[in-house]
C-alpha cells in the first residue's frame, strides 16, 4: 500500500507543476494567440443589406508589442465597412503612436470610438483577489495622453461618440449611433444621449466601454437594436467547461463576451479585447481577440433581434 505522506507530496508536486505550466502557457502562448471571430447577428432593419462590422476593444498598447501591432495591421484585409472601437486602448504614456500604427488602413474605413478607464489613467499593481471581494474599488494610475489619440483618430475621419448621438451613412444603410463614457469610472451620463434613436435608421448602435447595467437597461428602453462593449477581457482567466469566473463590472459573467440579448428587443456584444494589463499579462481559456460582426435583417419587424438561437455561433479564423 501506498506512503499516505509520499502519495501527499507527489500531489501536491503534480498540482504545483501545472499551475506553472498552466502560467507559462496563458503568459508566454496564449496571450499572444490572437484570433478573428467571425459571427452573424439579425439585427438590422428588414430589407436591409448586410454589414460588415469589426469590432475591438482593450488593445492595453505598449509601445514594443510588435506582435500585437503586426497582427492589428493586418486586420485590414479582412475588409470592414465599419470599425467599432470600445476603448482601453493605452497601457504606457508613449502608446499613442504605436496604436495608430497599428490601426494602419483601418484608420481610413468609417470608424466609431469611446474611451476607456485605461486611455484615461495607466495601469497600476493591484491585488488580483480584488476582482473577486473588492470589486467596488477602483485604483488608477498617471493619466494618459488620450486628447492625442482622440486627435489621431479624429483627424483620420472617426467619430468620437463619447456623450454623442450621430447619424451616419454606411453603405446606403442609415446608422443612429449614441455612446457613453466609460461607466467603469462612473463617468457615463445617459442623460445627455437619452432618448429612442430614429425610428427609420437601419441600425440604431448604442457604445460603451464597460457593460455595466445601467447603462444597458437604457438603451434597452430606448429601444437600440445593437450595444457593443468590451472591458471584461472575456474574463481573461476562465476555466475549461465553465467559462469565466468574474466580469470586472456587474454583468453575470454568462455575458463575460460574445453575443446575448438584453431584454426583448436588444441585442448585445461584448469582446474579449485583445490586450491585458501588463501587471496581469496572461490569459487562459480566453484567447485575444477581434470580432467580425455580419449584420443583416432580423426576420421580424422593427429590427428586434431574435431568439438567441438565431445568432450564428462564433466561429474562429486566421488569415
Amino acid at each position: 500500500m501506498p506512503d499516505p505522506t509520499t502519495v501527499l507530496r507527489n500531489t501536491a508536486a503534480t498540482a504545483a507543476g501545472s499551475l506553472v505550466a498552466g502560467l507559462a502557457y496563458g503568459s508566454l502562448i496564449e496571450r499572444n494567440a490572437f484570433v478573428v471571430r467571425e459571427l452573424t447577428m439579425p439585427v438590422l432593419t428588414p430589407g436591409s443589406a448586410p454589414l460588415r462590422v469589426l469590432h475591438l476593444s482593450d488593445f492595453h498598447m505598449r509601445p514594443g508589442q510588435r506582435r500585437k501591432q503586426s497582427w492589428l495591421r493586418d486586420l485590414s484585409r479582412w475588409s470592414p465597412d465599419l470599425v467599432i472601437n470600445t476603448g482601453d486602448n493605452l497601457a504606457h504614456p508613449r502608446a499613442v503612436p504605436a496604436v495608430v500604427q497599428a490601426m494602419g488602413d483601418l484608420l481610413s474605413v468609417p470608424g466609431l470610438f469611446v474611451f476607456g478607464s485605461n486611455d484615461y489613467f495607466g495601469p497600476k499593481p493591484k491585488n488580483p483577489a480584488s476582482y473577486l471581494f473588492d470589486k467596488k474599488k477602483r485604483v488608477t494610475g498617471t493619466p494618459l495622453p488620450w486628447q492625442d489619440l482622440r486627435a489621431a483618430f479624429t483627424e483620420r475621419g472617426w467619430l468620437d461618440m463619447t456623450h454623442t448621438r450621430r447619424e451616419i451613412d454606411v453603405k446606403g444603410l442609415v446608422i443612429a449611433a449614441a455612446g457613453v463614457d466609460d461607466p467603469h469610472l462612473k463617468r457615463d451620463r445617459y442623460d445627455t444621449i437619452a432618448g429612442r434613436p430614429n425610428p427609420a435608421a437601419n441600425l440604431s448602435l448604442g457604445i460603451t466601454h464597460a457593460p455595466y447595467t445601467r447603462v444597458l437597461d437604457r438603451f434597452a428602453a430606448d429601444g437600440y437594436q445593437l450595444v457593443l462593449a468590451g472591458h471584461t477581457h472575456g474574463g481573461q482567466l476562465c476555466l475549461p467547461f465553465h467559462g469565466a469566473l468574474v466580469t470586472n463590472c456587474d454583468i453575470d459573467t454568462s455575458r463575460a463576451k460574445g453575443p446575448s440579448r438584453w431584454g426583448a428587443g436588444t441585442a448585445l456584444h461584448v469582446s474579449a479585447g485583445i490586450g491585458t494589463s501588463p501587471y496581469a499579462p496572461l490569459r487562459f481559456c480566453c484567447r485575444p481577440e477581434a470580432t467580425l460582426l455580419t449584420l443583416v435583417a432580423a426576420p421580424t419587424g422593427g429590427g428586434h433581434v431574435g431568439a438567441s438561437a438565431g445568432m450564428s455561433q462564433p466561429t474562429v479564423s486566421a488569415r
